[in-house]
């Protein structure tokens, strides 16, 4: 029997380097709180709980700056509906995202850097 945490019971707190919370989401990408509602609705953005009484946050680096226009990071959005559709919720994603998954680095650091290829194909991999 593993001692390792499921990804349920990772300290996301600890995982993930800087949290922002819907407010900031909402200022970052020039839309409403009701938007980032929506866009977590939808698997656009995730978000989860990383400290006891904090309420849902998100993790910045969701959030990339191509010049002028703030958006998801791309391919965030399809690997996030992929996930729930094999029955991750937010908070497993998040972990598994900023977990090494030697792609090399964190799969969150492949989706940044535009190598999210091989992060989804994982990800699919997982479903089996």
């Amino acid at each position: 029997m593993s001692s390792e945490p499921t990804l349920a019971e990772a300290d996301l707190a600890a995982l993930v380097p800087e949290w922002i919370d819907w407010a900031e989401a909402a200022r970052r990408l020039e839309v409403t709180v009701a938007k980032v509602r929506t866009m977590i609705r939808d698997h656009e953005l995730a978000a989860a709980v990383p400290v006891a009484g904090k309420g849902q946050q998100i993790p910045a680096e969701f959030i990339q700056h191509d010049g002028l226009v703030a958006a998801p990071v791309k391919g965030l959005p399809g690997l996030l509906t992929m996930m729930h559709d094999n029955g991750y919720d937010d908070r497993e994603i998040i972990a598994w995202l900023y977990l090494d998954q030697d792609f090399p680095g964190r799969g969150i650091d492949a989706l940044v850097e535009n190598r999210g290829t091989e992060v989804k194909r994982r990800a699919q991999a997982m479903a089996f």
